[in-house]
């Protein structure tokens, strides 16, 4: 960070807790109730400004649009969170299951019979 910039690369962070909940309903184009609906079912946890109020990374809002988009689409806000939380750890297991796919063909010898 310099003096010139005390927030340095943060606000580049997608995790860096930059939005109050009413900025982050507004870019959503939705309510702090969806908000807060969507953080009693765990899909986000918004961390906390000393004062207590939410603040929302731009990661934590790019899984509440996905939420919103298939609440839009009619799905009852407790199965969109869960449908966002499956999809999340099923790109995660396919990443792991990639790197192990690489590993796995470059340890292998060049061919059938080279042993």
């Amino acid at each position: 960070m310099t003096a010139e910039n005390p927030l340095g690369d943060r606000l580049d962070d997608d995790d860096y807790p930059a939005y109050t909940m009413g900025r982050a309903a507004e870019m959503l184009g939705t309510t702090p109730g969806f908000l807060r609906a969507i953080g009693e079912a765990r899909l986000i946890t918004p961390l906390r400004s000393e004062g207590g109020h939410r603040r929302y990374s731009r990661y934590q809002l790019r899984i509440a649009a996905r939420a919103r988009e298939l609440v839009d689409r009619g799905t009852p806000v407790e199965a969109a969170c869960r449908i966002v939380i499956l999809e999340d750890q099923l790109e995660e297991a396919q990443r792991i299951n990639a790197e192990y796919r690489r590993a796995a063909s470059q340890a292998a010898p060049d061919g059938p019979g080279m042993s």
